[in-house]
């Protein structure tokens, strides 16, 4: 439901809509959606304003089965139904937070009659307002290798995306499931991180998309010698701008 909420003196009244969230992907990263998407709203209209959500948190090891054995149909079934339940609990519009289970986002689409905002798509809007038309992308082996996300900034948008190496990609892959997914950030694997990424930048990326929800809790900025696109940040920002009407 939309709620009006009082804004300081000499501002118009705003529409906050209910953000509804498909998390859980893990509940790491979707600890850091919740926490950008309260600290946004906080930000644009102050005091003590929060966001209003509604949020369905799925067991990722369930989840991590599915996409282990190639059930993305059942998957989709899954996250389909999380979407049903988020829109009847009240959201106005759906965002699901994580790039890779985007596989299926048309599954979930298909079931909603409220908007979805596919990450992608914001991401894709903030590197063609930077300017920037060649991308290395880093994230799970499903996102870095498939279609589904790349064929997207590429047809959509018209970008040139480049990812790792293959045993790359594994290294990539392996961080974000046995550490990251759950807690553990190593420096270490920082260090691989790096080396990754300047390679892609060597190659020719312009910038660098952080194409996993997790992969923000090991790098930043400082990280990087070309800029990065963490899709977590993103993501969330464009859910804030959807929930104000802007």
């Amino acid at each position: 439901m939309k709620t009006k909420r009082k804004i300081p003196e000499g501002q118009k009244e705003i529409e906050l809509k209910t953000i509804g969230l498909i998390g859980g992907m893990s509940w790491e990263s979707t600890l850091v959606y919740y926490r950008l998407i309260n600290e946004g709203v906080k930000t644009r209209l102050g005091g003590l304003h929060s966001a209003r959500c509604v949020l369905y948190s799925v067991d990722f090891a369930e989840v991590e089965m599915m996409q282990t054995q190639g059930q993305w149909d059942q998957a989709g079934q899954l996250l389909g139904l999380a979407a049903e339940q988020v829109e009847a609990g009240g959201a106005e519009f759906v965002i699901l937070c994580t790039n890779t289970m985007h596989k299926v986002a048309d599954k979930i689409e298909v079931r909603l009659h409220i908007p979805f905002l596919h990450i992608a798509d914001a991401t894709a809007h903030e590197i063609v307002k930077s300017g920037i038309r060649r991308v290395g992308l880093v994230g799970t082996r499903f996102t870095m290798e498939e279609d589904f996300y790349r064929g997207r900034l590429t047809s959509k948008y018209g970008l040139e995306v480049l990812v790792p190496s293959a045993a790359e990609r594994e290294k990539v892959h392996r961080v974000i499931y046995e550490e990251l997914c759950v807690g553990r950030v190593e420096a270490h694997s920082r260090q691989d991180y790096r080396k990754i990424m300047e390679g892609l930048a060597v190659r020719g990326a312009e910038g660098i998309i952080l194409g996993c929800t997790e992969v923000g809790l090991l790098i930043q900025a400082k990280d990087s010698s070309v800029p990065l696109f963490d899709t977590t940040l993103i993501h969330a920002q464009s859910a804030v701008d959807f929930a104000l009407g802007c």
